[in-house]
């Protein structure tokens, strides 16, 4: 990739990709729960809790693409492109080496992780199909996550979004098949989901490695994907395991919250995973510009111009806040509308309101993560986020998902509340840390300069 079209990266440029690749994941995710809940509410249950730990073991495999997505970033902005080139190839086949371990751990452990989530044995059977069948397979995912991470920091979004779009058509497609049995094809139910959404991913990262290798031919030989440096492992591992820890332990405490909620029984895990689906179209914009900064920050970082870094961080804040705010609003007044596309259920019409009403004081907390995380860790600040993010989410978040929920028997509104307090807090210690600046002399490259290793 050339210098010139390194300095052609802008925020939107980047970001309006990305946002509709988000936006079409979460779409891929509320294409099977809109399906099946023309199937059945258990079902729609079933997939939810497996889907909250299998985002747990995809972060688990996340930490190799986003050591790479910043190193890459930063040795582009710093005109290294031949090291950027090798760290690519590494991230890939490091990847698949660790995910493919992870993918039989599910395959094998699926049942037992699922009893240990406390799941109602009416939905166990459902569920524990369904995870076994993607979780085995969710090394193609490893893939994808890294493949993408990739082309983004080389500045080729449209890429990945063009791959998203046709990965939901066909996830819909086969979908259509398995939950409504057209043309005499047999009706699968939550299996036929899982492996609807097994094979549009593995057509998905076949396109990507295809498009990653078109653009990258000249930077990268075939010898890179099995040259295991330790300095580029060294560094990926580094960078990798402190960024995915915050991940981590948010993942792992949802996890425990979704065992609070077990407990309320399963119109509350219905209701849970249908407002949180309709939450995912009012974030997914402050994610966008969050990774959109995050790419930004890498190169203006590598190049040594951390005024300019500083300055953009602070401007995609301000956008992240007052667009999360307006939207957040506007679903609540469509909040019964937007619930009754998946459900008739007076109980969680009702209660689904109410969560999304509290989601307008949510969610503007959420957008301070969102930019000050990912920024952080483009400057390689990568072990402050996770420590105040334990501290934070097991201290503040579990304790008061169990003592609103549970203990003063709140329910999910008691759940919310928790949300809430961990985010604003979490999220103010993030803005506190990066206009301190310590990030400024933590940059993993020398603007300009050749590195001998990363």
């Amino acid at each position: 990739m050339s210098s010139e079209k390194v300095k052609r990266l802008t925020l939107f440029g980047l970001t309006w990709p990305i946002f509709i690749e988000i936006f079409l994941h979460m779409l891929m995710g509320n294409a099977d729960t809109l399906m099946l809940s023309q199937y059945s509410d258990k079902a729609v249950a079933a997939v939810g809790v497996s889907n909250q730990v299998l985002s747990v073991v995809i972060v688990m495999f996340g930490f190799v693409a986003q050591g790479a997505a910043i190193l890459i970033a930063q040795n582009l902005g710093a005109k290294n492109n031949q090291q950027a080139g090798e760290i690519s190839a590494l991230s890939i086949s490091l990847n698949l080496l660790f995910s493919l371990f992870l993918s039989v751990g599910l395959f094998f452990g699926a049942k037992t992780i699922l009893q240990f989530m406390d799941l109602p044995q009416e939905i166990m059977g459902e569920a524990s199909s369904y995870m076994q069948i993607v979780g085995g397979l969710i090394f193609i995912q490893a893939l994808i996550m890294t493949l993408g991470a990739i082309l983004r920091s080389y500045g080729y979004t449209k890429d990945t979004m063009n791959v998203t779009i046709g990965m939901n058509i066909l996830n819909v497609m086969g979908n259509y098949l398995v939950i409504f049995g057209p043309f005499g094809f047999p009706v699968l139910g939550v299996e036929g989901v899982a492996y609807s959404t097994a094979i549009s991913r593995f057509i998905g990262v076949i396109v990507l490695f295809y498009l990653f290798w078109k653009r990258n031919s000249d930077e990268i030989k075939i010898g890179y994907f099995f040259r295991y440096q330790k300095q580029y492992v060294k560094r990926l591992l580094q960078i990798g395991i402190p960024s995915a820890g915050e991940q981590i332990s948010y993942n792992a405490s949802q996890m425990v919250i979704t065992y609070f909620i077990a407990q309320l029984g399963t119109i509350a895990i219905t209701t849970k995973v249908y407002a949180q689906n309709i939450m995912m179209f009012i974030f997914l914009f402050s994610i966008a510009i969050g990774q959109g900064t995050q790419i930004l920050v890498g190169h203006l970082v590598g190049a040594g111009d951390m005024e300019a870094a500083y300055k953009r961080v602070m401007k995609s804040l301000k956008i992240s806040i007052v667009v999360s705010l307006s939207m957040a609003t506007i679903v609540y007044f469509y909040s019964k509308p937007l619930l009754g596309i998946f459900t008739d259920d007076t109980t969680i019409l009702e209660t689904g309101a109410w969560l999304l009403l509290m989601t307008i004081v949510l969610e503007p907390g959420r957008a301070f993560n969102l930019i000050m995380i990912s920024s952080l860790r483009a400057a390689g600040d990568v072990k402050f986020p996770v420590y105040i993010g334990v501290a934070v989410m097991w201290g503040i978040g579990v304790t008061f998902a169990w003592f609103f929920a549970i203990y003063l028997n709140l329910g999910l509104m008691g759940i919310w509340i928790s949300f809430i307090a961990d985010e604003w807090l979490r999220g103010l210690f993030m803005l506190r840390r990066w206009k301190q600046r310590n990030w400024v002399s933590m940059s993993f490259v020398q603007p300009g300069k050749k590195q001998d290793s990363v």
